[in-house]
């Protein structure tokens, strides 16, 4: 059946019988036909389809796998190519019989050259030929059918009138010639065409398969059972019924079901296979666990947060498969060039014939050359080219911990002149503390922490949470505010009983306040490098400021490094930051950071016009971590979303994104740039080759200096070759 996602509106669907471009293209034109599709992207490399429909109904899934059966091809599970089995052998045994059938055939020409004649009689190459032909053969000709019925043409149609050509052609010799005399005949062309076509067609699914191993390796993430801790002790259950809510005992060495959080025990947590990260990361009580990830040496009591489709592990599973089925900008040239390509062959095919016949080498000859060139003009190498490269680019990359979510994003990377970050839990660690209070009026600074944690208590914001942590710290108990509501990129204001108090920004509360004299202290500790937020009491229409709070944070490890790496690959660095600019640019000077490379007290609905600005030298990458990023990020040629190992606005800047990174490292922003660097090139050479062995190919085979069987192999070879040199992406590491 279809995958279906009926929040997008979008069906999945494999698609069995697909050999190149021309392919491609028919299918998408047959399902293009189809009323209410918005948009339809088919991948010859993952045999499947995306279709986003303009108005979801209950019977598109139907209309869609009868669209693609009316066009000649198989409609399939979108996960067909997972199910498959991965033996080195799978499919193997059609292009064994070839060979055993065509090797008697082949062995008489190597004979001649060795001054033995050991040519069979004319029946037993028939014998011989004739199977291969017609029953190894069938795909090309029911293929080839269905693309003649739609008045298009696609390789198995050359490689059927191609083969069909050199046997008939061979009987009709055989049959006309004198009694005893032994003419020579072309069986063992077709038949060893038809075997080189098969084994390259075997060696591609081989390729696939490897390339498809990321999605396959994420699936087998997933544990099939859970021990569910219950009122009667511990039970079994299949990881599809687990609920949200359940406490859940995973053994040292298990992987966990579910996300949630250690509810008892503490452990170490191997998450290697989805944040790249190769050492175990240590979890006490209360920490997040992602589901996926195995158990060290510590038993845990966990409760579950999300299951099925709504955990990480389904969400990276989904990002990949959504990259990998996803067409590049690129491609989408090489569709327009694949839709006159077959029907281009076919006229040089004819007109390469008809040149031999009136050139007066007569039919025999001006067959085989035309044959020839049907047989090396198979575009396969060109429907490859570029989805090959990118599913192994994305896949590779996705065990390293860089989820790129589309193949736009994945073009576009390399392109990218400028890299903007945010800064707080982007290039600082986002945990700042709250270094002092600093009291305005003759109120404590134990009773202004009072009041500031009361404001601050139903913020995730990282401030806010050094406020509480403080609090806590120093044993002081807040009221719990009965309103709260948060004021964009300005800060919070809340009240409890007959009291009202704010926390903000230093402007936010100097354009409230009717003095500001406290102002020049703000300004004083934010020469220092702190982050300064003013506490303040609303009374009726008047707000007095209270009570400073300066924070302050730390560069993450290995930042100033990874800056360093991505200034010497030639980029342009920029900070954006909602913070003072002395704050800022204080950071800034820690991090390595020009003062003109700062860009301070940006409001987060400004940052898009930041990021805009920035594009005037070149595309943008912009990198960020949390909810306030997120315009920011769909701004940005380019968004790299990090993720927080807290949560906190990661899902929500992960959608903004089109690539996310899973660890909160920045030397992955490099990694990523560099990935897209390779993966282009190779989409480049990829396409180069493939259009190089048809453009030499094709005027070769018409000028006579290619034999069928070399045509064959040639074809079968730049297949295989594509594939070959997308597959070498897989040994890419961060880096390298």
């Amino acid at each position: 059946m279809n995958q279906t996602s009926s929040s997008t509106g979008a069906s999945d669907i494999g698609i069995g019988g697909m050999t190149c471009a021309s392919c491609v293209a028919r299918v998408e034109r047959a399902i293009r036909r189809l009323p209410d599709v918005a948009s339809v992207s088919v991948n010859l490399a993952t045999e499947s389809a995306r279709v986003v429909w303009a108005q979801p109904e209950p019977t598109q899934e139907a209309r869609l796998r009868r669209a693609v059966r009316d066009a000649g091809y198989e409609p399939l599970a979108a996960e067909h190519l997972e199910a498959q089995d991965a033996g080195p052998w799978t499919g193997f045994a059609p292009v064994a019989w070839g060979l055993a059938l065509s090797l008697p055939l082949v062995l008489p020409m190597l004979g001649d050259a060795l001054g033995q004649h050991w040519m069979l009689p004319a029946w037993a190459q028939f014998a011989l030929a004739t199977p291969v032909q017609f029953v190894l053969g069938a795909r090309f000709y029911k293929a080839g059918w269905h693309a003649l019925l739609a008045l298009s043409g696609n390789m198995d149609l050359l490689v059927a009138l191609g083969t069909s050509a050199g046997w008939a052609l061979s009987v009709w010799l055989w049959w006309s010639a004198a009694a005893g005399a032994m003419p020579h005949l072309y069986f063992e062309g077709s038949a060893v065409v038809i075997t080189l076509v098969l084994l390259g067609k075997w060696l591609e699914a081989r390729a696939k398969r490897q390339t498809t191993e990321a999605i396959r390796a994420l699936h087998a993430l997933r544990p099939t059972q859970a021990r569910v801790l219950g009122p009667d002790g511990e039970a079994l259950i299949p990881v599809e019924e687990l609920l949200v809510g359940d406490r859940v005992v995973v053994l040292p060495g298990e992987r966990l079901p579910a996300d949630g959080r250690i509810e008892q025990g503490q452990t170490q947590i191997d998450e290697s296979m989805l944040t790249g990260e190769p050492l175990p990361v240590s979890k006490a009580e209360g920490a997040r666990v992602t589901g996926g990830s195995v158990n060290g040496e510590g038993r845990v009591v966990m409760q579950v947060d999300a299951t099925g489709t709504d955990t990480v592990l389904a969400h990276i599973i989904r990002l990949v498969e959504d990259a990998q089925a996803a067409k590049a900008p690129i491609q989408r040239l090489v569709d327009q060039v694949a839709a006159v390509f077959v029907p281009v062959v076919l006229l040089i095919a004819l007109l390469t014939g008809l040149g031999w016949a009136w050139a007066g080498h007569g039919l025999e000859v001006a067959l085989i050359h035309s044959v020839a060139v049907l047989v090396i003009a198979c575009p396969c190498a060109l429907g490859l080219a570029t989805p090959t490269a990118i599913m192994a680019g994305t896949g590779v990359a996705a065990r390293h911990g860089i989820l790129i979510r589309d193949a736009q994003a994945l073009e576009l990377a390399h392109r990218v002149v400028t890299v903007a970050f945010d800064k707080t839990g982007t290039l600082t660690q986002g945990r700042p503390q709250l270094l002092q209070c600093l009291a305005l009026t003759e109120a404590s600074e134990r009773d202004a922490l009072r009041c500031a944690a009361a404001v601050q208590s139903g913020s995730e914001h990282p401030l806010a949470r050094a406020v509480l942590q403080a609090a806590q710290a120093q044993s002081v108990s807040w009221p719990t505010p009965e309103q709260t509501q948060a004021v964009r990129g300005r800060g919070v204001e809340a009240q409890w009983g007959d009291q009202r108090w704010l926390v903000g920004s230093v402007r936010w509360v100097a354009s409230l306040t009717p003095t500001t004299d406290w102002v020049g202290r703000a300004e004083a500790l934010q020469a220092q490098g702190a982050t300064v937020s003013v506490l303040a009491q609303r009374q009726g229409d008047a707000v007095q400021a209270v009570a400073l709070l300066a924070f302050g944070d730390e560069p993450k490890p290995g930042v100033v490094e990874a800056l360093a790496t991505l200034r010497a690959q030639g980029l342009r660095l920029a900070m954006v930051s909602g913070d003072n600019a002395g704050a800022a640019r204080a950071m800034a000077a820690r991090l390595g950071l020009q003062a003109d490379e700062v860009h301070a007290e940006v409001l987060p609905a400004d940052k898009a016009a930041i990021v805009q600005a920035l594009r005037a030298h070149g595309p943008v990458a912009f990198v960020g971590d949390g909810i306030n990023d997120a315009p920011a990020l769909a701004a940005a040629d380019v968004g790299l979303a990090m993720a927080n190992p807290d949560g906190g606005g990661t899902d929500v800047a992960m959608q903004a994104a089109g690539i996310t990174l899973m660890r909160g490292e920045v030397a992955l922003v490099s990694a990523a740039i560099d990935i897209s660097r390779r993966t282009v090139a190779k989409i480049r050479q990829n396409l180069f080759w493939a259009f190089a062995y048809n453009a030499a190919g094709i005027p070769l085979a018409a000028l006579g200096y290619l034999s069928p069987v070399v045509a064959g192999a040639a074809m079968a070879l730049s297949s295989v070759s594509v594939m070959s040199n997308a597959l070498l992406l897989r040994r890419w590491r961060p880096g390298s």
